[in-house]
This record gives structure tokens, sequence and C-alpha cells, in this order.
């Protein structure tokens, strides 16, 4: 089965690419010279070991991570914290890589293609509800693999300080003034970035020009390098350009406004668009995925390893300085979340499908219900938790 879509290929990828294995003990890790503060290291496969102790029997070797957006991304941060305290906690040998492209299908596929052994995680971002109504993979995450959630991020708008709109409302007066002149970065089409300036544009009655990036950080580049009028992307990706005076936000999707210590007000857009209210906080999630084939003693160890690993003080720092929420779902919870989240995306794709500009499939086409009927419907025929 090829479940990335033919015609969103990624040339610059290989599929078959296996991942080297650099020492990162935290005594003598070493960094290659010249990288860059915004993610370039991230390219390099990282290997995070510590700890002494290594489990008898799994693993016997080094496991990769295969993360499925760009280095310095919200979703390449989190889940690197999270790699680095399982190893700190079991002695693991963790090997990361990124693989963005179509939405994460691209990191799917590659995970997809290697043995259900345990050695394998997918490194996700909302249970990676976009490839299936997207139609780049078939893949039911439910069904296929069992996720585990750490934690949630806000989402943002921000703009360069010479912008001319210093407030949302002022940007919204202008838009529907210019219907589609403005331009906005996400991190790739149909991606969460994507869906929630969709949704936000739609209840505020303006038209935007959406740009497609690789993940979040080049998204929040490109705001900052003037290449769109507005970047889109988190909070945490936004927030230490935002605390230096290089971005402004306009509105972030929290239920109230954020005092950032010594900083400015971030504030919610709720303000602007009351009707948005109740659906507040939105925003991402951050996942780690295992194939659902692999032996459940083995997929019990790595979640008590990420559970521990979300707990630890070094991931809360980490949560706290880029304003993530912690909350985590794993099993059965996180089965129920994903397909919730999935039912929710295909809906609202369906609502703005002319500014997805791709195909989007339906419900129906999907097997799932409207949102409405979702409790109804959950637990679906056939479906069965991991014991």
């Amino acid at each position: 089965m090829k479940p990335v879509d033919e015609q969103f290929p990624n040339p610059d990828l290989d599929l078959d690419e296996e991942p080297s294995i650099v020492c990162a003990d935290p005594r003598r890790r070493s960094f290659l010279a010249g990288v860059g503060a915004l993610g370039a290291a991230a390219s390099m496969p990282m290997l995070l070991n510590a700890g002494p102790a290594r489990a008898a029997k799994f693993p016997e070797r080094p496991i990769t991570l295969t993360i499925m957006y760009s280095a310095g991304g919200g979703t390449d941060v989190g889940l690197r914290a999270i790699s680095t305290e399982m190893a700190k906690a079991t002695g693991w040998d963790i090997n990361v890589i990124n693989k963005p492209g179509s939405v994460g299908a691209i990191a799917t596929a590659f995970v997809q293609d290697k043995p259900a052994d345990g050695y394998w995680w997918l490194g996700a971002a909302n249970y990676n509800k976009f490839v299936r109504v997207m139609g780049h993979s078939k893949t039911v995450a439910w069904e296929d693999w069992q996720y585990m959630q750490a934690a949630n991020s806000l989402a943002s708008w921000s703009v360069k300080p010479d912008s001319p709109f210093k407030s949302f409302d002022e940007l919204v007066a202008y838009a529907k003034k210019n219907p589609g002149k403005l331009s906005i970065s996400t991190s790739g089409t149909g991606g969460l970035w994507h869906e929630l300036a969709a949704i936000i544009a739609q209840a505020a009655g303006i038209k935007l020009r959406f740009v497609p990036y690789k993940g979040g950080k080049p998204a929040t580049l490109a705001g900052l390098q003037g290449e769109v009028d507005i970047a889109g992307g988190g909070v945490h990706e936004h927030i230490e350009f935002i605390k230096a005076g290089k971005l402004r936000c306009l509105q972030q999707t929290g239920t109230k406004d954020i005092d950032v210590p010594g900083g400015p007000t971030l504030p919610t857009v709720g303000k602007f668009l009351p009707q948005l209210k109740s659906s507040l906080p939105v925003g991402g999630c951050y996942n780690l995925a295992v194939r659902r084939n692999v032996p459940v003693p083995i997929i019990k160890e790595i979640e008590k390893a990420f559970v521990t690993a979300v707990n630890s003080p070094g991931f809360g720092a980490m949560a706290k300085k880029r304003y993530f929420d912690i909350d985590i779902r794993t099993g059965e919870a996180a089965d129920r979340r994903a397909a919730q989240l999935e039912t929710i995306t295909t809906h609202t794709f369906n609502q703005v499908k002319e500014q997805i500009g791709k195909k989007v499939l339906s419900a129906s086409e999907l097997g799932l219900p409207t949102p409405d009927n979702f409790d109804k419907w959950w637990p679906p025929k056939g479906y069965k938790p991991l014991a």
C-alpha cells in the first residue's frame, strides 16, 4: 500500500532513508559547527541517550522517532523534549529525524513501511487528523495506530512591528475592503494552522490568501521576512519573536488574554469574534504514535515511558515556556479523541472547500458521523481498544 497521495510528491525526501545514529550523551554531546538557532540541527538525526539502565527485553537496539513536521516548530520541539525525557528515564537510545510533507503523510508512510516491532515511532500533531480527509492516506488513527497525547497549544496571528495593522479589527476592516489581497502563512495546505486560519477568516467575514510552508517554524519565518502579511502559526512558535519585538500578536485562540511577563498582552480572538468564544480554546495537540500491531506489552512499555516523560520537570518547564497545556491521553481516551478531532476537521473542511483548494473527502466517504452525532457513534462498530 502507498498511502501518500501521488499528487503531492516530495522530491527532497527519500522515503527509504535509514536514519544514522549520533551519540548524544548529555555529558559529551557536541553540535555541528554552524548550526543556527532556527533549528537547522534537526535535519541531522539526534540520538538521545541518558540513564544507566536499559530494559532487559525491549529495546535491544536504538529506536527511531520520525517527526512529521519540520525542525523548530511546535511538533518538533515538543516531541524532541519528550524523547529526551524518555531517554533520561529509561536509558533507551532514541534517534530523532524529521520527514515533513503532505500534512504528515510522508512521515506516516515512512513509519508504516517499517516493521511493527516497536522500534519505529511516529511524532505527530493532532492525531494526524488531516491525512485521510485530504485523501493523502487511508490509514485510520484509532484502528491502525495507538496514539499518546502530551499537550495542547494555541494558534496565533502575528505581524511585523512596521505592519500598518495595529489590531485584529484594523486587519479585518482592510481585508473586507480588499478581499484576497492579504496573505497568511500556514504550516501546510490542509494543516492545523490552515484549518484554524480558515475558520477565523470565515467568522470574520474576510478572504485571505493562504501560503503553505513545511511546518510552523518556516511559516513564522515567512512572516518575519515579509514574505506574507500575516504570520500564521502557534503562540509557542511566535512567542520569542514577540518578546524580542520582532512580531506583534493580533490574536490568539485562548479563552482569555495572555499577559507576557515583561512583554505585551496577546489578545484573545474572543474579544473580536464573540461567536467563537464557546469554541475556545482551540489549537494543536502533540502525540507519539506506534503501529497498533506492535506487540501490546511493548506498546505498554512505551506508554509508561511516555507518561513519565510528560510528567517530568524538564518537559513541564518547556511546556510552560512555550505556553503549552499538558493534557495526557492514552489508550481508549486517545482513540476517542483521535476520532473526534477527525470528525470535526472533516466537517470544517467540507464547509470551506474553496479555501482548502484541494480535494476534501466527505464524512460519508470516511465512515464518520457529524460532530453533533459523535457521542452516539463512538465507539464505532468493530472498534477494539488495546488490552
